[in-house]
């Protein structure tokens, strides 16, 4: 049995006719963090959503703790530990802060183990606590994100998948936004993180894979990758 918490072989999927992965392979430890960068039109968000059953149309395998992905309904993912984090952040506008943070805990409700996750996810985001009544469409853009990772660690993950959290965000939200996934890892969640800013995602993950046009590049420890001339040529504009 492998050793990996999450191991992606041989990857493929497809919208209708057009394929977007050609066969990817990655792995993430336990407690590992992992980004995964390249260009908008790379397959970094179908990579997510392969690995949560969004994408009917895949081949390949995927396992998680040693069980078959590809043989279970989307709907079952989120239990076995699971939280995926969309880009766009999907909030329930019209819930309040608190009521959207107890729906990420749905799939475990009546875990005497809620109240006490609330709590850290408050001490992680100070503000959602004082907006803890407020609706959370009529919140900022970067509380609304915050709200959407809150919502994720209310399951308690063992693996947290992000698409493109810093996205649209002013700078100081997105250096809190990152400070906040390098708690996070610290506390021995294993991240993977999509992101479009590679500065950004090298700094803060201890390994990185390249995507491009649906297959993976490169691959190596985020300080090799920020050394890499190709990777600082094509994505670091250096």
């Amino acid at each position: 049995m492998s050793a990996d918490l999450l191991t992606v072989a041989n990857l493929s999927a497809r919208y209708d006719r057009v394929e977007v992965l050609h066969g990817v392979s990655l792995t993430v430890g336990p407690g590992e963090f992992v980004c995964v960068i390249g260009a908008n039109t790379a397959g970094k968000s179908t990579l997510l959503r392969a690995i949560s059953r969004l994408v009917p149309r895949a081949t390949g395998s995927i396992a998680f703790r040693g069980q078959d992905l590809m043989r279970m309904p989307a709907h079952r993912v989120p239990a076995l530990g699971i939280a995926h984090v969309p880009e766009g952040r999907h909030v329930f506008p019209d819930m309040s802060v608190e009521d959207n943070l107890l729906a990420g805990a749905f799939s475990c409700r009546g875990d005497p183990a809620i109240p006490a996750r609330m709590e850290e996810v408050f001490a992680l985001f100070p503000r959602l606590r004082e907006r803890r009544s407020q609706r959370a469409g009529s919140m900022s853009g970067g509380e609304q994100q915050m709200v959407a990772v809150g919502r994720a660690l209310m399951l308690a993950p063992r693996l947290l998948m992000l698409d493109e959290p810093s996205h649209g965000l002013a700078p100081m939200v997105v250096e809190e936004l990152h400070a906040a996934l390098v708690t996070i890892h610290a506390r021995g969640t294993a991240i993977l993180l999509v992101e479009q800013n590679t500065q950004l995602a090298l700094s803060v993950a201890t390994r990185g894979v390249v995507l491009e046009s649906g297959r993976v590049a490169l691959e190596g420890s985020a300080a090799a990758l920020r050394d890499d001339p190709r990777v600082r040529e094509a994505y670091l504009g250096l």
